[in-house]
């Protein structure tokens, strides 16, 4: 294995399941995840030589889908994650070098949550993507803010190659999706709504490991892949 790659750093904060960062440790990269129970990020110090950072904080208070929970929306509570982990990033970019560098010593870093309230904070965001781009076959606008290259998406304008019985029978959200063929692009409307997911279709090799909530945020191996191609 590369002794170079080996050196090279990855935070993948509020990681989870590693899922975002996996590529990367398959590729042989120093991979830490930094994510509960072991880990906090609130009180977690960061190594010195950090090559980049993934950011995924919980989406739960940020979720515009969170009108009748029990437990009122907390923006304060959702933005205390997602602070500790720009200070987390933040810390990385302030580590003193060579006056003579027109770069930081981190490379990329990049913070993702599903649309949703978090963008009144930090902005608009730099990259925006539905997984069924990267061949995922499902919907769920979702958006990057940080400093990375972006990631090439597989599926932009879409077709696909069906009969009319097909189409009659895949057109609402409560059908099953015909087998992906990655041959063949992939038609938005004709894909399922996340939210519309039977929750055994959600992360099936995760079904009954984790709860539903932990698999809905997985981040989709489609995307994981194409970003790790693009930030190595």
């Amino acid at each position: 294995m590369n002794k170079e790659i080996k050196e090279k750093i990855i935070l993948d904060l509020c990681g989870g399941t590693g899922a975002w960062s996996k590529p990367y440790l398959e590729a042989g990269y120093s991979v830490r995840n930094i994510t509960l129970p072991d880990y906090d990020v609130r009180t977690y110090n960061p190594p010195k030589n950090v090559y980049g950072i993934l950011v995924a904080p919980p989406c739960t208070m940020f979720s515009l889908a969170r009108t009748k929970a029990k437990k009122p929306r907390d923006l304060k509570e959702g933005m205390e994650i997602v602070r500790a982990c720009l200070n987390i990033i933040w810390s990385c970019m302030e580590i003193r070098q060579d006056t003579r560098k027109k770069t930081l010593p981190l490379k990329f870093w990049a913070l993702e949550n599903p649309n949703g309230m978090l963008k009144y904070f930090l902005g608009k965001p730099a990259f925006e993507f539905d997984p069924w781009q990267f061949g995922d076959e499902y919907k769920k606008k979702t958006y990057l803010w940080g400093w990375f290259n972006e990631p090439k998406k597989k599926f932009e304008r879409i077709e696909v190659v069906m009969t009319k019985g097909q189409i009659e029978k895949h057109k609402t959200n409560s059908q099953k999706l015909p087998v992906f063929n990655p041959y063949k692009s992939l038609n938005p409307k004709l894909q399922k709504k996340f939210d519309r997911l039977a929750s055994r279709e959600i992360a099936p090799e995760m079904f009954g490991k984790l709860s539903r909530q932990e698999r809905r945020a997985i981040t989709p191996a489609g995307f994981a892949k194409a970003f790790f191609e693009a930030n190595r």
